[in-house]
């Protein structure tokens, strides 16, 4: 009778029942899944400077443990050389490209030697 007539129940536990609905509605968010957009991440260009670059060049020895020299190594000066050159920006392989590029050039390298000493033992 009291739901059919709209006859508000102000016993003390309908009371606490209804305040208790109220607050878990409340509580409960609405979704912003709709709503949510990704933002792309800023590219950032850190212009070119000698002192920039010695800095980069010094962290590099020493984060990679590697030796003073190493800067004075000709494939070192290819590859600065190399990515200077880059208009924009450059993609560094990871640690796996790299590692099967290197097996690949390994692998080629390992088959001319075959070839050529299949060649030359043919010739004796």
């Amino acid at each position: 009778w009291c739901k059919t007539n709209d006859f508000e129940l102000m016993l003390p536990q309908d009371v606490k029942e209804c305040i208790m609905t109220a607050t878990v509605v409340n509580v409960q968010q609405t979704s912003l899944d709709g709503h949510l957009q990704e933002i792309p991440p800023n590219k950032v260009v850190i212009p070119y400077t000698d002192t920039l670059f010695h800095k980069a060049a010094i962290e590099w020895l020493i984060s990679t443990s590697q030796q003073i020299q190493a800067v004075d190594h000709p494939s070192f000066k290819n590859m600065i050389n190399i990515a200077a050159h880059a208009m924009n920006s450059m993609v560094l392989p990871n640690h796996n490209a790299t590692h099967c590029k290197i097996m690949d050039l390994f692998k080629t390298q390992m088959m001319k030697l075959k070839d050529q000493l299949n060649l030359s033992f043919c010739f004796i």
